[in-house]
């Protein structure tokens, strides 16, 4: 069995010998995967009425924003936009009743968002069903190999320079 990528190379390897093109074998394929990867949550997500970003600022403050939430800043580090996107993505959020803005106790010129009820109701429902569809586009791989990808995937972007809390390099 054979990939795009595998003709892409063969055919390098055909017009110029003199030249390794064997990273592009996993470069390529990295590059593709992430491709449709987007393209697949883009379409789940949308069953849901939603985009992925706004999944990603839900569930971020799901898992990191615990009862009072996160401030913009502490948003923008997480979502790697500038503060106008993250003033955006909250404006849109709030638009559908997901998030709500509260001031900051520790910071009277700060804001904080967190999950409305409703918001907290939604992320909850849709991350079980969000794992199952990741599942379902890991399944032509075993258990043991999703671990063996997963640990070389984060060797690479450590050399990369993606380290949390701070902001990528690239």
């Amino acid at each position: 069995m054979s990939d795009a990528v595998d003709l892409f190379t063969a055919h390098w390897n055909q017009v110029r010998p003199d030249v390794d093109v064997s990273p592009m074998a996993t470069i390529g394929r990295i590059s593709r995967l992430s491709r449709l990867i987007e393209q697949d949550l883009k379409r789940f997500f949308a069953g849901f009425g939603m985009e992925f970003w706004e999944f990603d600022v839900l569930a971020t403050l799901r898992r990191s924003g615990g009862t009072d939430g996160l401030t913009a800043g502490a948003l923008i580090k997480v979502a790697m936009v500038t503060s106008g996107a993250i003033t955006n993505r909250i404006d849109r959020l709030a638009a559908k009743g997901w998030v709500e803005r509260t001031p900051c106790p520790e910071d009277r010129r700060a804001i904080r968002v967190r999950l409305t009820p409703e918001g907290l109701t939604l992320i909850d429902d849709l991350l079980p069903r969000h794992m199952a569809n990741e599942q379902r586009m890991l399944a032509a791989l075993g258990a043991e190999d999703r671990g063996h990808l997963a640990t070389l995937l984060r060797t690479l972007a450590e050399s990369m320079g993606d380290i949390p809390g701070e902001k990528s390099p690239r």
